[in-house]
């Protein structure tokens, strides 16, 4: 079993393309050192973006998050994503730092906020083609640091994940006015442990308290204060938290949303998956194709609740999101099926077995109703 599941996680670890970039910077004076991390797919999917995640300390940072996200995306409940990692193994303290009384950036954690805001990303968002989404990740000082990214009128990032953040003075207050202040959608997870180092507990819990205290509905927030956990493998514990957390619209229809949301609406379940996607576009800045599962989840929710007129509605959708497949058709054939006409059922089922396979949808399965259909229209 254990020979099993190490070939597993190692053959997922295959699935990203890693390469280095050196960034000459002119904010720095210096060249930088940057992994990055490309999907799978990008290389076979030439129109696709990707969101992407910059990660501070990507010296130690970066494999905890590729695999988690590699993982996520094997079962796809996590969007694949370009993880630019920022080595700052020698200068993080200098990269990150700020001044102990007025609670700003140094002159060279200035500089490196500026590296990154006008040089780094601007490289990656022209060289790769990347989503309108940015999540930004950090722990400790580089956790601390991020958040000056708030301090902004309109955010640069539309994520925020700070693992136990040092955080400098004031902080604690300007973050909670940045987020009440927001006007676009912004996720911001933070972390800590029973274990953690006592110091930085009480501006983290100050901070929790006053995000806690907001109303506006547009920020999506959560804490972690984990048990048995120390300053370091708190990180393992949190990565997973905040990437479902940020990505939780993404993830395809599960069997307890089914059985609580979906089978139980009166009607709209059309409606509902309708929504199901815009929301991850307007979240997330993806946008996807309606997945198979999810389809034959909301057909069976209107086959459960017999409300065949919205097969109709389904089609339509999709014959716009798999316009070459039998999918439409099916769906079409199903409902006059349902509702007793038989030779529509079946001309809907015959155009079916003509067109492409989809999912469990084949066309012996097409052929099969046909005759089905035939043998009811001639009795």
């Amino acid at each position: 079993m254990k020979q099993t599941l190490l070939l597993f996680f190692f053959s997922i670890s295959l699935f990203a393309q890693k390469t280095t970039e050196l960034i000459k910077s002119t904010k720095l004076g210096e060249t930088r050192e940057v992994i990055v991390s490309l999907p799978s797919s990008y290389e076979s999917n030439p129109t696709k973006r990707y969101p992407i995640l910059l990660l501070l300390d990507g010296d130690y940072l970066f494999e905890p998050f590729q695999g988690a996200l590699e993982y996520g995306e094997y079962w796809d409940d996590l969007p694949e994503t370009i993880i630019i990692g920022i080595k700052q193994k020698n200068s993080r303290m200098d990269d990150c730092g700020f001044d102990e009384i007025e609670g700003t950036p140094t002159k060279k954690s200035a500089a490196f906020y500026n590296f990154i805001g006008e040089e780094l990303i601007p490289f990656i968002e022209k060289k790769y083609r990347v989503a309108p989404f940015r999540i930004i990740a950090g722990h400790d000082t580089t956790a601390g640091f991020l958040n000056f990214f708030l301090y902004k009128e309109n955010s640069f990032f539309n994520a925020y994940i700070s693992l136990s953040p040092e955080l400098a003075p004031g902080m604690e207050n300007q973050i909670a006015t940045s987020l009440t202040n927001t006007k676009k959608n912004v996720f911001y997870y933070q972390s800590s442990a029973d274990g953690d180092i006592k110091q930085l507990r009480v501006p983290i819990e100050e901070l929790d308290s006053n995000i806690k205290l907001i109303t506006n509905p547009l920020v999506n927030y959560k804490y972690d204060n984990f048990n048995n956990a120390s300053h370091y493998s708190l990180v393992l514990y949190s990565i997973p938290n905040a990437l479902y957390q940020i990505f939780d619209s993404y993830k395809p229809i599960s069997s307890t949303e089914f059985t609580e949301k979906i089978v139980v609406l009166p009607s709209g379940y059309v409606d509902y998956l309708i929504k199901k996607y815009d929301n991850t576009n307007e979240k997330l800045g993806l946008n996807i194709p309606v997945r198979i599962n999810d389809f034959k989840a909301i057909e069976a929710a209107i086959l459960k609740n017999k409300a065949y007129d919205e097969l109709e509605k389904l089609a339509q959708i999709a014959s716009k999101n798999y316009p070459k497949s039998m999918l439409a058709d099916y769906e079409l054939g199903l409902m006059y099926e349902k509702t007793g006409d038989t030779k529509k059922a079946a001309n809907k089922y015959q155009r079916a077995s003509q067109l492409e396979e989809i999912g469990d949808l084949t066309k012996e399965m097409m052929y099969n109703k046909y005759d089905d259909m035939k043998s009811l229209t001639v009795k």
